[in-house]
């Protein structure tokens, strides 16, 4: 029997995997990878169960009437599909213009199919409108980074580093549930005496076996970043050195902070003076200190902004590129980084280039083969594309892959309203997903284990998806569906199916941009189990830490930016009295469109639940297991109630895994932080009512 070395399809991590076809399943087992060591979450072990599930998408499917989306779906030819996409598109861009057709992606696609479906859009389609879900997740962070540090890596050094630090800040992260095995290097440091703050309105798991938890209300955590940065100051703890010869800009920052004074900041975020404090204390004097956060902090109409009060704290206290220390973010989704970073955003060119850059332009059309006026200017951002669909001047045919946005957008109300009003919905998806049920056509795609690519994992490491196993015989990988969609547009040329041709593509068109794959070959790549970008030629070792000379800025330098506390975009009044915060649970992944369909998951967590203090269900008359349910000013959705005493009695939370009227984001709030264009799923105003009142 063949054993093939993958890695898991589900978060950043990638863990490495083996999998051996057996009759009648896949057997699924861990490997020593570098990231997990042997280590996978309960998600890891049972994904082999997706390869052959009863639901899989086995053929295309059409509506029986093509004027009625209302018409049930059936099965169809692929060129049966292709006929009714071509003359879909073709139609919309005759009538509106090149921009009504639009792509959105996905931060679980291989760096291959992220690359051309970037490149499809802007060559094939010739279109401006494409963006992915990773707006979602990783934007304000990566925003804030590359304004500062001039590049985006989330993590900038290897997550074994974590092990060696002796304090950390995790600020709105929870990777005990999020990304279990991480978690190996949070214990370990533990183990040698580190101390580990947790900034969460809940008390987690990961918080809860953290030396301090911070608890303050939701949307606060800018206002509790530059308190940290005032006291380190007060108190003579900035690293004014490393501030002179690293950095500029801290004279306006220094001015900023200064009225965050401890007592203003303890009544604005609910966290004691004595706890800020220590946790500048512990961070400036036990050393190596690290500050990593995630989408608790990043997920707000001022994401970008609090990403960057955090950078701001990190540099000052010195940490950045020195060993073992510094400031990172958590990627969420498995190709989270990579698929950022190859020209998914609607702003984006390969190699983290600008859309609106001549020079970028012009490298990356010599590249296609294009000339660098054919290609459009940087067009919507996620929600604000979704926001359009079908609309005057708004997107009527769309191509969605690795995208469920039914559940995971903000408003998911209104944007299921909208793809409804599209004139063409394409979906390509493993599952029906929600979003895929809308669709004039769905499209079956090949799973992790049945296709060859790349990912980029949380820390830079780009690794290699192997095929274990040939996918279904009527099941196309989305390299094939675009390539031969870009053929029967005419522009077929352009455009190859073949992973390692793509991927060779890729490194040109990177070469010399901030995310330079050139040096990188799927040779090196299993040699040397991962080669961390940047890496500009083969001899190049690669670059596991960045920063430890200079930053890639124009001066060499890294910048703070002023930033100020700005209250979350809805405030709880006397209708909706309650912030509602929503998150990740173990068993369960983004949608849910896969993990829910896996046995052992579904009977470990069957449902979501709705967290609330003892005390505040009290005062509802809210017993443990009551059905309740949660309106805001967009929707409503409807839970089974779990009492905790570890969140704050002013706050809910409720996981984002599952749609229909379990649909947390029917709630969340729309507004979009002004710099990332993220949305503010981690703060919006409830009611909370006993029962399923209707």
């Amino acid at each position: 029997m063949t054993v093939t070395e993958t890695h898991c399809p589900y978060c950043a991590l990638q863990c490495g995997i083996a999998l051996t076809p057996e009759i009648p399943r896949v057997r699924l087992e861990p490997t020593e990878f570098p990231v997990n060591r042997g280590g996978l979450c309960a998600k890891g072990w049972t994904a082999a169960e997706l390869l052959d599930h009863r639901d899989r998408l086995l053929t295309p499917l059409v509506r029986k009437d093509p004027t009625d989306r209302g018409s049930p779906l059936r099965e169809a030819t692929w060129d049966e599909a292709y006929e009714r996409i071509v003359g879909g598109i073709e139609r919309c861009q005759r009538e509106y213009g090149r921009d009504s057709v639009g792509a959105f992606g996905g931060g679980g696609l291989t760096n291959e199919k992220a690359y051309t479906l970037g490149k499809f859009v802007r060559v094939a389609l010739r279109s401006a409108s494409i963006d992915y879900n990773g707006r979602f997740c990783m934007s304000s962070a990566a925003t804030a980074a590359n304004r500062t540090l001039g590049v985006d890596r989330g993590l900038p050094f290897p997550l074994e580093d974590v092990a060696q630090a002796r304090t950390v800040l995790l600020v709105g992260a929870n990777p005990a549930d999020a990304m279990p095995p991480s978690m190996q290097y949070l214990d370990a440091g533990r183990a040698e005496g580190a101390r580990h703050i947790v900034v969460d309105p809940r008390r987690t798991a990961t918080a809860a076996g953290a030396y301090r938890h911070l608890q303050p209300l939701p949307g606060t955590d800018l206002a509790l970043a530059n308190g940290l940065l005032h006291i380190a100051l007060r108190e003579g703890l900035v690293d004014e050195e490393y501030i002179r010869d690293r950095t500029t800009g801290f004279d306006g920052v220094r001015a900023a902070v200064a009225s965050y004074w401890p007592e203003r900041v303890e009544r604005m975020t609910g966290v004691s003076e004595a706890h800020l404090r220590e946790t500048v204390r512990l961070l400036a004097t036990e050393r190596p200190s690290m500050i990593l956060t995630a989408r608790g902090a990043e997920q707000h109409s001022n994401g970008t902004d609090t990403a960057q009060a955090y950078l701001n704290l990190a540099l000052a206290l010195g940490l950045v590129g020195r060993p073992h220390s510094g400031y990172g973010t958590i990627t969420g989704q498995g190709n989270g980084q990579g698929g950022r970073e190859h020209g998914q955003k609607a702003d984006q060119l390969p190699g983290y280039r600008r859309l609106d850059d001549p020079a970028a332009r012009a490298h990356v059309a010599a590249v296609w083969g294009v000339d660098p006026d054919e290609l459009p200017q940087p067009g919507r951002s996620a929600y604000e594309m979704l926001d359009r669909l079908g609309t005057d001047g708004g997107v009527r045919a769309l191509l969605v892959l690795a995208s469920n946005m039914a559940v995971s957008a903000p408003h998911a109300g209104h944007v299921i309203d909208r793809l409804r009003a599209l004139d063409l919905l394409v979906v390509s998806d493993i599952f029906l997903s929600e979003t895929a049920a809308l669709a004039d056509v769905v499209l079956p795609t090949a799973q992790f284990a049945e296709e060859e690519g790349t990912m980029t994992n949380l820390e830079g490491r780009v690794i290699r998806r192997r095929r274990a196993l040939p996918p279904p015989p009527d099941v196309r990988t989305d390299l094939q569906f675009l390539a031969g969609l870009a053929d029967r547009l005419g522009r077929g040329r352009f455009f190859s199916d073949d992973p390692r041709t793509v991927f060779d593509e890729l490194r040109r068109a990177s070469a010399g941009g901030i995310a330079d794959y050139a040096g990188i070959t799927y040779e090196r790549i299993e040699a040397e189990r991962g080669v961390f970008w940047p890496c500009p030629a083969e001899d190049h070792p690669g670059t596991p830490r960045l920063f430890a000379d200079s930053f890639p800025t124009a001066d060499g330098r890294a910048k703070f930016v002023r930033v100020e506390h700005r209250d979350p975009h809805e405030m709880p009044d006397r209708d909706y009295p309650y912030v509602l915060t929503t998150g990740r649970t173990m068993q369960q992944y983004q949608s849910g469109n896969q993990t829910r369909r896996v046995s052992a998951l579904t009977l470990s967590l069957p449902e979501p639940r709705v967290e609330l203090h003892p005390d505040l269900a009290r005062r509802l008359d809210i017993a443990d297991s009551d059905m309740v349910e949660l309106s805001s000013r967009r929707g409503r959705a409807v839970f089974r109630a779990r009492l905790n005493p570890g969140i704050r009695p002013d706050t809910v939370f409720a996981p984002f895994h599952w749609g229909g009227d379990q649909a947390v984001n029917l709630l969340t709030d729309p507004a979009l932080d002004r710099h990332s264009k993220m949305p503010a799923f981690k703060a919006c105003a409830v009611a909370i009512t006993k029962g399923t009142p209707r």
